[in-house]
C-alpha cells in the first residue's frame, strides 16, 4: 500500500490563500463600519444646517422696514417676520422642544398644536446685538444675520 505524501508548498499555498481572504474580509467589514459612521456625520450636519438655514430663509423672505420683530410670550421668545403689509407674520417659536411655525394674523393668538414643525431644538433664543443684526441660537448652533432692510425693530 502506498501513501500519499502531500508537499508541504501546498499547505503553505493554502495558509497564503486563507490570510489573503482573511484580510479582505476584515478591510470590507472596517470599511463599511467607517463609511456608516461618515454617513451618519454627515446626516447629522445637514440636518443642523438646514435648520439654521431655514431660518436665515424666513428672515430675509420678508426683510422689509419694521418687519422684523422678537417678541415674549408664554411660549418663550417668537420671531415674527409679517408678510409686507398684509397684516400676516410668519412666526416661530419653541414649543415642546419642537421649533415650530405658524402663518396667522400677526396680532393672532399662538396656536402651536396647529402650527408646522420645523424641527427638534431645546434653545431658541433670539437676540439683537444691534440694530441690523439678528442672532439666533439652537441646538443646532447659532447664526448672525443682517437684516437688510432699515428700521426693522424688536418689541
Amino acid at each position: 500500500m502506498k501513501t500519499e505524501k502531500r508537499s508541504p508548498l501546498a499547505y503553505y499555498t493554502v495558509g497564503i490563500a486563507a490570510l489573503f481572504l482573511a484580510g479582505f474580509l476584515l478591510l470590507v467589514v472596517y470599511g463599511s463600519q467607517s463609511y456608516r459612521n461618515t454617513v451618519a456625520g454627515q446626516d447629522d450636519n445637514m440636518r443642523s444646517r438646514a435648520l439654521l438655514s431655514y431660518l436665515a430663509t424666513a428672515v430675509h423672505a420678508n426683510d422689509s422696514a419694521d418687519a422684523v420683530s422678537v417678541l415674549d410670550s408664554d411660549y418663550g421668545q417668537v420671531l415674527s417676520v409679517a408678510d409686507g403689509g398684509s397684516g400676516y407674520a410668519v412666526r416661530i417659536y419653541r414649543y415642546e422642544n419642537t421649533l415650530v411655525e405658524d402663518y396667522a394674523a400677526a396680532d393672532a393668538a399662538l396656536l402651536p398644536k396647529e402650527a408646522q414643525p420645523i424641527g427638534e431644538t431645546a434653545i431658541f433664543t433670539v437676540d439683537r446685538p444691534a440694530e441690523d443684526l439678528l442672532l439666533i441660537n439652537t441646538d443646532a448652533g447659532r447664526v448672525l444675520l443682517r437684516l437688510r432692510s432699515e428700521g426693522s425693530g424688536a418689541a
